[in-house]
């Protein structure tokens, strides 16, 4: 047999079990074609195979001059094929190890998570004297950036700069990889300045850095600077950048941009670009254009379907996201943990218990409830839906009682009325190990708001001061609302001028804050404030502007914002102004010209609207209009019982009894309900609720006696005031 053909014999042994033993013997004609197999066998079994035999013919004997580069190959092939006990042990048997068979354990290390290992392993190559190279490097580097070890990235960043006169772009793009996931910006940038050639895996690595960061505008700077320096972009670099657009204050321009530059790239039809945008126009606001863009996609996966489910819920389209979940169920495509988070808040705001108790199941049967955020979204569906019960079984039942899921249940609490066990929740925090974030006293302040709790206000002031998150801007924003609310404008004006960053939520609670405080030019002078620094106002800002000009009379000011808000802002206005406007002209007693403005609206007024001017009708006693405004309103069938007791009470002011009873009657008839009055009192850490005809208190006997005592009192020492209506209101009974 030829020996071309002989070796050919050897090369093809695992395959057709050739008799290979007088072959075997000529090694020095066989090498090449081993590495070549060596490299690439057909599977484990084989290597194994292969691996005996070269063995057993004295390839790994010391004195052979193939028993580094086979053992450091062999290695290479136990590590791809995952088994790696068999690379261990085969590099522990090696004499000489070179620095593949080194990079070979390290990536192995790697690739099972045991980062601390590969740390230790670096090491132990240190101290045997091997010099890394630019693979051993990058692998390392990557096990300090998942360990967020920032320090040991640092030295081995310094072994870098002693072993090698020159890195290549592979070890820099590791290096600024494990910068930027450790934290260290600054050290990223500096590896990317001191680069003298940045290729575009480069830069990628410090803008996804950057974005991942946080530090969006610096990602948009860095990305149009590297357009500058003439590098095309990828469909990667574009995926990263495209979700920044839609937490930013012009987003939408800039997204629309992006998409112009994917399009011009031609990475416009890649699947992670196109879901990176449909979740940029979500974030801005247009999911109509999400859609638009999802309808057009030739291939479309979960991402896809959950990412629009969840832009639809995000942007108060519960209806839409919840069919198109039902439509993504019914193409089969599988429901994942992100589809469960994306569909539950449409459930919840749909109040659809029945759908949100069979998509618990699912996640029960799935083992999806170790998942924090299904866990949280379960909570949030079942508090909105009234099943607080079920809310707080889940809570129960959470495998991990992660800060977000006692978020959710305090959130629950408050949706329900339930202040008391919203602050108990509270507290027990601290009790279970835990520590408050920004969002738990974002979710806290507003019920102090509701109560008028102004010390428990203040003690969570203390905290966010004390644990740095005061700084947190929707934090300073709820802290201004709660001051303001509770009566001390002063303390909200103060934590505003605190405040390092402000948004325009931020001024847009001063502004309603002035305003409800009867100080309109105060809250004017915020919105000149809020223009100087840059800011574009929003619907809220013109609602809060409209709404201070109401409470202090300004009409003409006014007038002025409503027409700039239409001609130079370009916002449409919805009932939410035009009730506002309403309200405005009608406290001035122009109710002919408050009836002109409604009649001139290019939409049909709802019950708010008209119900505005209702109650101007009440005040300057104009019975005529205000019939006509009522018999409207009740032909909206509205659930409103307050339109009613308007109408009521104005007839009752001009003593036209009759009129009054055929109101209240209808009251009846439609089973309509007004919301009892309610006060609370705190004692201690509890807050005790009362509702105007409740008898639920468990020490309703000793109030009732404790006030009967009272009465008596007052009575025997004439504290009873001449002219004066005095009453209370016990058990349905009013004392007089």
């Amino acid at each position: 047999m030829p020996l071309q053909m002989q070796i050919q014999s050897l090369s093809n042994f695992v395959f057709r079990n050739a008799n290979i033993t007088v072959l075997i013997r000529q090694k020095h004609t066989l090498p090449s074609h081993l590495f070549h197999h060596l490299k690439s066998p057909p599977n484990l079994h084989q290597a194994k195979k292969l691996h005996a035999l070269l063995l057993v013919h004295g390839f790994f004997h010391p004195t052979s001059p193939h028993n580094n580069s086979l053992s450091s190959n062999l290695i290479n092939v136990y590590v791809n094929f995952g088994s790696f006990h068999y690379a261990f042990l085969s590099f522990t048997q090696l004499h000489h190890k070179s620095n593949i068979a080194w990079n070979a354990i390290l990536r192995a290390l790697i690739g099972s998570n045991h980062f601390t290992i590969a740390i230790q392993f670096y090491h132990s190559m240190l101290r045997h004297g091997v010099t890394p190279d630019n693979y051993t490097y990058p692998l390392v580097l990557k096990a300090c950036s998942s360990l967020h070890a920032l320090e040991i990235g640092k030295w081995v960043h310094r072994n870098i700069l002693c072993n090698e006169e020159k890195t290549n772009l592979f070890v820099d793009c590791a290096l600024i990889d494990m910068f930027v996931k450790c934290g260290s910006l600054e050290d990223a940038r500096r590896v990317f300045d001191e680069m003298p050639v940045r290729d575009l895996a480069s830069w990628t690595a410090l803008i996804c850095g950057t974005v991942w960061n946080g530090e969006w505008l610096e990602a948009v700077w860095l990305f149009r600077k590297m357009r500058l320096e003439g590098l095309k972009a990828d469909s990667v670099i574009i995926a990263s950048v495209l979700p920044v657009c839609g937490r930013l204050m012009e987003g939408l321009k800039l997204g629309m941009a992006m998409q112009g530059c994917a399009l011009r790239s031609g990475v416009d039809s890649d699947l992670y670009v196109s879901n990176a945008i449909i979740d940029m126009y979500c974030k801005c606001g247009y999911p109509v254009e999400a859609h638009r863009v999802f309808r057009n996609m030739v291939c479309r996966d979960t991402v896809s379907w959950s990412t629009l489910t969840s832009g639809y819920s995000q942007n108060g389209m519960y209806q839409e996201s919840f069919e198109l979940y039902v439509r993504m169920v019914n193409m089969g495509l599988t429901t994942n943990e992100i589809v469960v988070t994306s569909v539950l808040p449409a459930l919840g705001k749909l109040k659809l218990l029945k759908q949100g108790k069979e998509m618990h199941n699912f996640v029960l049967k799935q083992g999806l409830l170790t998942d924090v955020v299904v866990g949280s979204a379960l909570i949030d569906m079942y508090a909105n839906c009234g099943s607080i019960k079920e809310a707080e079984s889940v809570f129960e039942y959470a495998a991990d009682k992660d800060i977000m899921v006692w978020n959710s249940l305090i959130v629950g609490y408050n949706l329900g009325g339930d202040f008391q066990s919203a602050f108990f929740t509270f507290r027990e925090i601290w009790v279970a190990k835990h520590r408050p974030n920004y969002i738990t006293l974002v979710c806290v302040l507003p019920i102090c708001t509701q109560l008028g709790a102004l010390r428990q206000g203040k003690e969570i002031h203390g905290y966010a001061t004390k644990s740095g998150m005061g700084l947190n801007v929707s934090v300073g924003n709820s802290l201004i609302d709660m001051y303001s609310k509770c009566g001390f404008l002063e303390l909200g004006v103060k934590v505003f001028n605190q405040m390092m960053v402000k948004n325009v939520i931020t001024y847009n609670t001063m502004i309603s804050a002035c305003g409800a405080h009867g100080l309109g030019e105060k809250g004017l002078a915020f919105y000149e404030q809020m223009k100087e620094a840059g800011m574009k106002p929003n619907k809220v800002t013109f609602i809060s502007l409209l709404s201070a000009c109401s409470h202090t009379g300004l009409v003409d000011r006014g007038w002025l914002l409503y027409n700039s808000m239409i001609n130079d802002y370009g916002i449409k206005p919805d009932m939410e102004h035009y009730s506002c406007m309403v309200d405005l002209i009608g406290r001035t007693g122009d109710l002919d010209g408050a009836y002109k403005f409604i009649t001139s609206m290019p939409v049909t007024p709802d019950a708010n609207v008209l119900g505005g001017l209702l109650g101007a009708c009440r005040v300057h006693n104009k019975v005529e209009l205000a019939e006509l405004l009522a018999e409207n309103i009740f032909k909206l069938n509205t659930e409103d019982s307050g339109h009613y007791v308007l109408l009521s009470n104005l007839y009752a002011s001009r003593k036209q009894w009759e009129d009054m009873s055929k109101v209240r009657s209808l009251i009846k008839d439609k089973g309509l309900e007004k919301k009892p009055g309610s006060s609370w009192i705190q004692v201690g850490h509890h807050i005790f609720v009362f509702h105007a005809t409740s008898t639920f208190h468990p020490e309703l006997t000793k109030i009732e006696e404790t006030l009967d005592s009272l009465f008596l009192v007052m009575k025997s020492e004439d504290y009873m005031l001449a002219n004066v209506g005095f009453c209370f209101h016990v058990n349905d009974q009013i004392l007089t």
